[in-house]
């Protein structure tokens, strides 16, 4: 069977679209399934920014981010393979990891605008 990424919209967005190839401005807090935190954009005190896109991002967020608007706050479970599937990542994330976001869209830049 395969995996799919769960999606829970926290708060439905009003603003841009996000979509594969724009620019976006997040805040995030990811754990493991026991509930450890592994990382938090709001821990460093500045929202993250990057490209979505296969290269940049995990498979995981480029599906679970795809038609979230500006302004929203969504909780994805992403499954090890849509994540970083035997990879082990720092000593953070153990090898077949699911793992859990929650994701707050800033900002969404498009190359239209």
């Amino acid at each position: 069977m395969e995996q799919q990424v769960k999606i829970d919209d926290l708060i439905e967005g009003t603003g841009e679209i996000a979509g594969r190839g724009a620019l976006i401005t997040a805040h995030y807090r990811g754990w493991l399934e026991d509930g450890s935190e592994f990382d938090s954009s709001y821990n460093k005190g500045q929202p993250f920014q990057v490209v979505l896109s296969n290269k940049r991002v995990i498979q995981g967020w480029l599906t679970g981010l795809n038609g979230m608007k500006v302004g929203g706050k969504r909780k994805l479970w992403v499954p090890a393979e849509l994540a970083y599937g035997e990879r082990q990542i720092g000593n953070m994330i153990p090898p077949n990891s699911n793992l859990i976001f929650e994701i707050e869209l800033l900002e969404v830049l498009t190359r239209d605008n």
